[in-house]
């Protein structure tokens, strides 16, 4: 490993001097992205590093063991991706309503810093609350009101650390947000998944507000804090996408009363063996007019090659995959002692995404 980060370290002073990587912007048409001033294309082929093999969430971590943080973004540049997707969580950022936590606001500004060397774009998304032994006391005990008063302030603490790196891809504001039901709920998380809370609720009750207008407020709140320090990084929000899981309906944060200022559409799929045309019809709810992230997606429902004809399928009208990887290469998962079954089908869907990142790259191109 110190030879590995040494080889790094030369890297990057040889590259301290180098042309800085172009912003990522919508193109004019508003249909794609683009490098910088150019009309480049760009299309995001990338991995969420949320956690390691162990489960430990990225911000828990990434102080005391910043070596491993700097292998793995080597490793994800080797295997072609060129989007790394960090998950934040609020209560290591804030200390209290209005306090951040200012070692972890310089760790973000590290972590910014070494996707700028290792020329890779960062999806920053922020206020999870995935594992409940890291959320406040306090935050779970404010009202509504508070409640998004405190998440507008982590992001207008995220935006002024990251709003001149050309690395920044966009802001996601929530991973898979959810509004409450008929009637009233008592707890802001949704059910648990593999130990952790990934789904959060905007509001316990909707208080006979539309669905449509609340989403709306919540998104334009969320997005004039960040433009307070950042008006040129992109904004998005990661949904599930209840179009697929329920078989039907119509996007609540991609409709047109909600998604006026967020740029692009960003939505989680985890296709079905013997259900993937499905998939492509489902997907196809959320082009709207502006570019199309599939934000999530792995193999877990499908095959590798279900999977990959699922990315195929879609690149007519999609602009963006990002996929997972937990800090071990395909090579370290089948020679680990302990491998198992789960272990096996991320190593081949990990080889499946790096003979694949040439043919994305070819589609940027196109």
């Amino acid at each position: 490993m110190k030879i590995l980060i040494l080889a790094v370290s030369l890297c990057w002073s040889s590259s301290v001097f180098a042309q800085p990587i172009p912003f990522i912007r919508v193109a004019d048409t508003g249909q794609h992205f683009v490098r910088g001033d150019s009309n480049d294309r760009f299309v995001v082929w990338g991995v969420n590093y949320d956690h390691n093999e162990a489960g430990e969430l990225l911000d828990e971590y990434w102080i005391e063991r910043w070596d491993e943080v700097v292998e793995d973004f080597t490793e994800i540049k080797q295997f072609g991706a060129n989007c790394v997707r960090i998950h934040l969580q609020l209560g290591k950022f804030l200390e209290a309503p209005d306090r951040t936590n200012q070692a972890a606001l310089k760790q973000l500004d590290r972590i910014v810093k070494l996707a700028e060397q290792q020329e890779l774009y960062l999806n920053i998304t922020g206020l999870a609350c995935y594992h409940k032994a890291n959320v406040p006391d306090w935050y779970d005990q404010q009202s509504e009101q508070e409640r998004w008063q405190t998440q507008a302030f982590f992001w207008e603490s995220v935006a002024e650390v990251c709003r001149d790196s050309p690395a920044v891809f966009c802001y996601d504001l929530m991973n898979e947000p959810i509004l409450a039901g008929d009637k009233p709920e008592t707890e802001w998380l949704g059910g648990e998944f593999g130990g952790k809370f990934f789904v959060q609720r905007l509001t316990l009750d909707l208080a006979g507000r539309s669905r449509q207008s609340l989403a709306k407020a919540w998104v334009d709140q969320m997005v004039d804090a960040i433009k307070k320090h950042d008006q040129q990084h992109l904004i998005t929000v990661g949904v599930i996408p209840w179009v697929f899981t329920f078989g039907g309906g119509k996007p609540l944060f991609y409709s047109p009363e909600v998604s006026e200022r967020l740029d692009f559409a960003s939505v989680h799929f985890y296709p079905e063996k013997d259900k993937i045309d499905s998939a492509i019809k489902a997907l196809k709810a959320y082009d709207i007019g502006k570019p199309l992230v599939v934000e999530e997606m792995f193999p877990l429902k499908c095959s590798g090659q279900d999977l990959a004809t699922f990315v195929r399928n879609s690149k007519g009208f999609a602009d963006g995959w990002i996929s997972f990887y937990w800090g071990s290469t395909a090579k370290q998962l089948r020679e680990a002692e302990d491998s198992t079954i789960a272990h096996a089908i991320t190593a081949s869907w990990l080889e499946q995404f790096e003979s694949m990142a040439k043919e994305m790259i070819k589609v940027s191109q196109e």
